[in-house]
């Protein structure tokens, strides 16, 4: 084991000189050592330092040209689009309150009318932009209730997004897809992923738990659908689906 000496330090016998000759030595070659690292590395530095600033003059015009489109591109063309997608959603709202005219209203929505934007035009004009992935979520709901299921699916994969409202509710409603589609196996995958989305959110998460129980019910997986049931009971009594869950528990039993 090594010890400190202190300074002026004499050694008493020659065990304890070679000690502390082997020690010196040693100290010595690890400081070499370092220095002939740190030398290989001001050299390599020195033969590439063309090429390491290209590279951070790259990565700098890079990140500048990101934030100069965001600010003076992206930025204005989502003002326009927003302006334009009030016109589609007004229509989609009506659609939801007037069973009578839901799919005049929902085409309506979709395609735009007397050199109004639908929810189609937007998508297509102003690409890229917040909007237009916000009008893609609303193009799938509105395909979803024209029972136009595949271009419901198409759009509501399309849209990306982390919101915990949107994103369980464009997984759940391309779960519905699947389900009108009789594709049962992708529609409880698509119901799975949209609780999962949901966290703890009262109003989505009860309603995917509840309808991947009736599917999971329906493909056979009779514990699985007792595990959602079960969940609304424990996590979510107070939710529409948890008024009758005792019921649905016991006929699933």
């Amino acid at each position: 084991m090594a010890t400190y000496k202190k300074r002026g330090y004499k050694p008493k016998t020659k065990a304890e000189e070679a000690q502390i000759q082997v020690e010196e030595s040693t100290t010595a070659e690890v400081f070499s050592t370092l220095d002939e690292g740190a030398s290989k590395t001001e050299a390599w530095v020195s033969k590439n330092q063309n090429y390491i600033l290209g590279s951070i003059i790259a990565v700098a015009v890079v990140v500048l040209a990101y934030l100069a489109y965001n600010q003076f591109v992206i930025k204005p063309k989502d003002a326009n689009a927003a302006n334009e997608f009030s016109y589609p959603m007004q229509h989609f709202n009506e659609a939801m309150t007037n069973e009578e005219q839901k799919d005049s209203l929902l085409t309506l929505a979709l395609n735009g009318t007397e050199g109004k934007f639908g929810f189609l035009d937007i998508i297509d004009e102003y690409d890229g932009t917040p909007t237009s992935n916000l009008a893609k979520y609303s193009a799938g709901m509105a395909y979803l209730n024209l029972q136009q299921y595949q271009e419901a699916i198409e759009y509501l994969e399309s849209f990306s997004s982390d919101d915990e409202v949107y994103k369980p509710l464009a997984l759940g409603g391309m779960g519905d897809a699947f389900s009108q589609l009789q594709q049962p196996e992708d529609a409880l995958d698509y119901y799975e992923k949209a609780v999962a989305a949901s966290g703890a959110n009262e109003f989505s998460a009860p309603k995917f738990l509840y309808k991947a129980g009736i599917t999971a019910l329906g493909l056979g997986y009779k514990d699985k659908a007792l595990e959602y049931f079960k969940r609304i009971k424990k996590e979510f009594s107070g939710s529409n689906e948890g008024n009758n869950i005792d019921a649905v528990i016991g006929s699933a039993e």
